[in-house]
């Protein structure tokens, strides 16, 4: 099982939770998983090509990746982080 930290932006997608649970060997197979469960969340993390989106983070422990094909192992954290921008 995958721990998964929700940014604030997203919790609209979770019913408010801030964690939850997911399972997956890679990035992309996590936010599948979520996206099921939470329809239109993997959408506002990557695009159409499964690249990550330009204001999203996406960070297995303490590492950073942008490539959804990172493998995760049973136990990891993956926390997803959305860059603030304005003007």
């Amino acid at each position: 099982m995958i721990q998964v930290s929700i940014p604030s932006q997203l919790t609209a997608y979770t019913d408010g939770a801030t964690q939850v649970p997911a399972e997956g060997r890679t990035v992309g197979e996590v936010l599948d998983d979520l996206d099921r469960r939470f329809p239109g969340l993997k959408f506002r993390t990557v695009d159409e090509q499964d690249r990550v989106r330009r204001h999203v983070r996406f960070f297995v422990g303490a590492d950073e990746t942008r490539d959804v094909a990172r493998p995760l192992r049973d136990g990891d954290r993956l926390l997803i982080f959305g860059a603030l921008s304005g003007g």
